[in-house]
């Protein structure tokens, strides 16, 4: 597991940081969206220029109990999507955590 990116949460629930990886270095913001069904995601991710490139889901371990977002990122760019854990880390951030 290596982290991509790292992120602060805002008082209005944004999270707002970095994903860095070999290909890409981008600005981002996860915020939290109105569902309007069961499935549809919690949270939208996108670059600093407003492009939109990923989605989020709350979620919590099944034995802590600890809460996390579990990401899709995707773009043209890519040669698939990529799925992400963003967790709070030990000081207060949240770690952007690339799984395959």
């Amino acid at each position: 597991m290596a982290q991509i990116g790292s992120f602060t949460r805002g008082d209005d629930g944004v999270f707002t940081g970095v994903i860095r990886t070999l290909n890409i270095n981008v600005k981002a913001s996860i915020r939290p969206v109105a569902k309007d069904n069961e499935r549809a995601p919690d949270y939208r991710v996108t670059a600093a220029n407003g492009v939109e490139f990923g989605a989020g889901w709350s979620k919590a371990a099944k034995d802590t109990g600890a809460e996390y977002l579990s990401l899709k990122l995707d773009d043209p760019s890519f040669t698939g999507p990529v799925y992400a854990t963003l967790v709070q880390g030990d000081k207060g951030e949240h770690k952007l955590i690339w799984s395959r």
